[in-house]
């Protein structure tokens, strides 16, 4: 039997090394749109630095057909969304080679509408390491074990929205939360991720751009949101948050009611909210606008919790970090941006353009240690300094044609999927 002194010597252990376990594992795996957190944060630090299609390449295989969706790994699975034609499916492949190791999914419909540029499939799935669940549009949402086993569906309304979907699906406790829209039927839903059941719903007010006064009245296609919630704690209390047309949103994830909302954002909405050192900043689309608003309010918060606002600011689809009291994000057009994250005041602005000799991107960023990673439309990964002084570390050119997909990362390696090809990139001294 130990004595208590011994125990009390050997749980602050204990608790170190479970911490280390905990962080560890964090590392290895990418669960979900934006990494663990659905910050665009890793822990990792010995991510490769310089690639080339024929440099520090570990093996990438063929796709066949165009795809945004981003990938997620867990442990040595690498899992990503696919159409192949009338099929919405989930890839399984193993990430030590990249072969398949199983294809699951349904039969989805043609005539559902979407962009050009918005293939189906395009959303990300997520998984907690037991489940993968996965949206594929007006076809439902659909859940799978590890091994490919579908374990349930969901069953939803028709998206109806020109430019198709995009939002990811999102794993807290025993629920699932979506995003479903934009359209006529625009909801965040609540399942319970074990069985598929519906736990709440709450409907987005409907959008009636015939009434509106600012550039957006008639414009119907152009209001909505693609952004993808986020579960936050806001000084111990969880909330989902959201950036939907003209304001951010925090919902109790437990029963769907409203905690706080905060208006000023334009109504055409892709980013998703970013969230680091106490603030929420939210970003819209073309002609956006975009604020800063601190979470932990009640009701509409707008004139109490809002830090900043821009009614006018750059056109943004993909989404940034937070570190350093700065945020860093890559504008639509190619400029990647340090902007101060209490003031909203720009430090610095730079084009980044690659070999391909674009710059415009959808990606959103990832931040390892003082490092940012972000591709272009060239299929181009800028690595620039997180500081708020402006440096170029390296742009590694893959040659791979359209990409709007974002980079995924786990246990030293890159995952990129270009219209053509998922790649996995590695640093031999990584491993």
């Amino acid at each position: 039997m130990f004595s208590s002194r011994v125990l009390s010597s050997i749980r602050p252990c204990l608790a170190a090394v479970l911490l280390l376990v905990t962080e560890n594992a964090a590392a290895q795996n990418w669960p979900a749109w934006r990494g663990p957190g659905a910050m665009g944060v890793t822990s990792e630090t010995d991510l490769p630095i310089k690639w080339s299609p024929t440099e520090n390449v570990r093996w990438k295989v063929a796709l066949p057909e165009r795809g945004n969706a981003t990938p997620i790994v867990w442990g040595d699975k690498v899992f990503v969304t696919q159409a192949e034609g009338d099929q919405r499916l989930l890839y399984c492949l193993n990430r030590t080679d990249g072969s398949l190791l199983w294809k699951k999914g349904t039969t989805g419909s043609a005539s559902e509408p979407t962009h050009e540029t918005n293939p189906y499939a395009s959303s990300a799935p997520v998984t907690d390491g037991e489940r993968v669940v996965v949206w594929f549009g007006s076809a439902g949402l659909f859940c799978y074990d590890l091994t490919g086993q579908e374990l349930w569906t969901a069953a939803l309304p028709k998206v109806d929205h020109e430019w198709g979907y995009g939002s990811s699906p999102v794993l807290h406790g025993d629920l699932c939360f979506l995003h479903f829209g934009p359209g006529t039927h625009n909801a965040t839903i609540a399942f319970n991720k074990k069985t598929g059941a519906k736990v709440w719903q709450v409907d987005m007010p409907p959008v009636h751009p015939e009434k509106r006064t600012d550039g957006f009245a008639g414009k119907k296609g152009m209001i909505g949101s693609w952004s993808t919630p986020m579960i936050i704690d806001a000084n111990g209390r969880t909330e989902l948050v959201n950036a939907l047309p003209d304001r951010v949103q925090a919902l109790d994830p437990a029963t769907g009611k409203e905690l706080w909302r905060c208006e000023g954002l334009n109504p055409l909405v892709y980013s998703s909210v970013m969230y680091g050192e106490g603030v929420i900043v939210a970003t819209g689309g073309f002609g956006g606008s975009s604020l800063a608003v601190k979470p932990g309010g009640s009701g509409d918060v707008t004139a109490t919790h809002r830090l900043w606002h821009k009614p006018r600011d750059k056109q943004r689809i993909g989404t940034g970090v937070i570190t350093g009291g700065h945020l860093y994000i890559l504008n639509t057009p190619g400029t990647a941006q340090c902007i101060n994250l209490t003031s909203g005041e720009p430090v610095w602005e730079e084009r980044l353009t690659g070999p391909s000799g674009r710059s415009e991107s959808w990606s959103s960023m990832v931040l390892a240690g003082d490092r940012i990673y972000v591709l272009n439309q060239g299929s181009d990964t800028s690595v620039i300094k997180a500081s708020p002084t402006f440096e170029k570390i390296e742009i590694n050119g893959l040659d791979d044609g359209l990409t709007n997909s974002s980079v995924a990362v786990s246990a030293g390696d890159i995952f990129i999927r270009t219209h053509k090809h998922l790649w996995c990139i590695g640093s031999k001294a990584a491993k």
